[in-house]
């Protein structure tokens, strides 16, 4: 089974949280010792609890909560493993992790009340309770990537891996294209700007001037998912926030007010509220520039402009892509399109998004390069809307997969047998390490 961080949005499903009916209180006691890590059954009875309740479709055997036990054998010597190695998680790493759990969790109840009462514990209780428990898991994890990442493959691997596999065995590659573009963000209009700015310099007035409350302000004007809450961004780093709001809030005593900030998000006004080492807790109040505030004609004038002299001027289009593509990801690469699944460049044509596809199904020939098109820069709905020309490189008909044309795909299949056999001997190798007892009969214990 898969092992993963313990989370503590399942730490909710496991007490019941949303749920009217109580866990049964039954009798404890020690099912394994690691060194001096106990186990015991209520432990081992609420991961298995956060398995089912992660994974769909899975329902209780005794062989998986055998395999949980096991699999929190494997944790404890990880980080019995760790201390020999000196691998340590950060008191600001695990925080910060805490504090991105902890929102998610608020965001999910309602508010930091509802999911305390939820809880029956304040969130520094909850905090405090699982930190210890949250770095051994997140020590255990880094451990592991470290000793995957070791493991590397050579091409000579990689082809006696496609020899040995049956053809038979070999999946079909579906059809599939490789893509450059040209992106262009279209900028605000400055009638959007001024408004924005202005709404902005009002509320600020308001608060700083007239007494108006910060919170009920951030919940009437707040154009971002923390209005609800009255604006409130918990303690965070500074390095984790836009560098013009952590400059413009950090320059602030606490309870002060800023004035109206610019961010790639919009225009904020910033309370400080505390700052502890690093972190900051603020309230905020964005106003965002609409979508249909947005000059999207400037954009599609713009990649024509380009479009153009790529086709009619002789301009290079990985050059052009460089100099003036708004997708910083792919702009040095002169736009390549990388499939983010695979890491290779090759996209299948029915794992496209429906923009992308509408866009290449219209491109018949190799270089040929598309109109301005729209398309969200991500997956959600409210992700900024930008404008692109897309230029087909290759087309690669549906086939079986080969050392031709599909080594990057083979050669990841020929990586994950590997890691996973030389991970299965390196974790026997560390549970001979340390002293594992178990307390009782494991009728499925493996045998790696």
């Amino acid at each position: 089974m898969q092992k993963t961080i313990f989370t503590l949005t399942i730490i909710l499903l496991t007490y019941g949280i949303g749920s009217a009916q109580q866990a049964p209180v039954v009798a404890d006691k020690i099912v394994a010792l690691v060194n001096d890590h106990i186990i015991l059954k209520s432990d081992v009875d609420a991961r298995t609890f956060e398995y089912l309740q992660s994974t769909q479709g899975l329902t209780f055997t005794e062989e998986l909560w055998y395999d949980v036990l096991d699999s929190m054998v494997d944790n404890y010597a990880m980080v019995e493993k760790a201390k020999i190695d000196s691998v340590v998680v950060s008191d600001e790493e695990v925080n910060r992790e805490l504090d991105q759990r902890t929102r998610v969790l608020i965001e999910r109840a309602g508010g930091e009340r509802q999911l305390e009462q939820a809880l029956g514990k304040s969130l520094i209780q909850l905090r405090s309770e699982y930190r210890e428990q949250f770095r051994q898991e997140m020590v255990s994890e880094r451990l592991r990537q470290m000793q995957r990442t070791s493991i590397t493959i050579t091409r000579p691997e990689v082809e006696a891996f496609f020899k040995e596999v049956s053809v038979d065995s070999l999946p079909i590659i579906p059809e599939s294209v490789e893509l450059a573009h040209i992106v262009s963000i279209p900028p605000p209009r400055q009638d959007a700007l001024d408004r924005a700015f202005n709404l902005a310099s009002a509320i600020r007035d308001s608060i700083v001037n007239q007494g108006a409350d910060f919170e009920e302000m951030a919940k009437k004007y707040g154009e971002d998912g923390t209005a609800t809450s009255g604006g409130l961004i918990p303690l965070m780093p500074l390095g984790d926030l836009v560098p013009e709001y952590s400059a413009a809030a950090s320059a602030l005593s606490p309870g002060q007010v800023s004035e109206v900030v610019k961010t790639s998000f919009g225009y904020h006004v910033i309370r400080l509220n505390q700052r502890v080492a690093d972190q900051i807790e603020t309230n905020h109040i964005l106003i965002r520039v609409r979508e249909d505030e947005l000059d999207e004609q400037f954009s599609i004038d713009f990649l024509t402009a380009v479009r153009d002299s790529i086709i009619n001027q002789g301009k290079e289009f990985a050059a052009m892509a460089r100099l003036h593509s708004d997708d910083k990801s792919t702009a040095p690469a002169g736009g390549r399109l990388i499939n983010p699944q695979t890491g290779d460049r090759k996209i299948a044509i029915e794992q496209m998004d429906p923009a992308l596809y509408r866009t290449v199904v219209l491109l018949e020939n190799e270089g040929d390069i598309s109109e301005p098109r729209s398309f969200s820069t991500g997956q959600q709905a409210s992700d900024q809307r930008a404008f692109r020309i897309v230029r087909l490189i290759k087309r690669i008909p549906e086939h079986r997969a080969n050392l031709t044309q599909d080594y990057v795909l083979l050669s990841n299949f020929a990586l994950q047998q590997k890691q996973a056999l030389a991970m299965q001997k390196w974790v026997q190798e560390i549970r001979n390490q340390v002293y594992i007892e178990y307390k009782i009969d494991m009728p499925y214990l493996s045998s790696n």
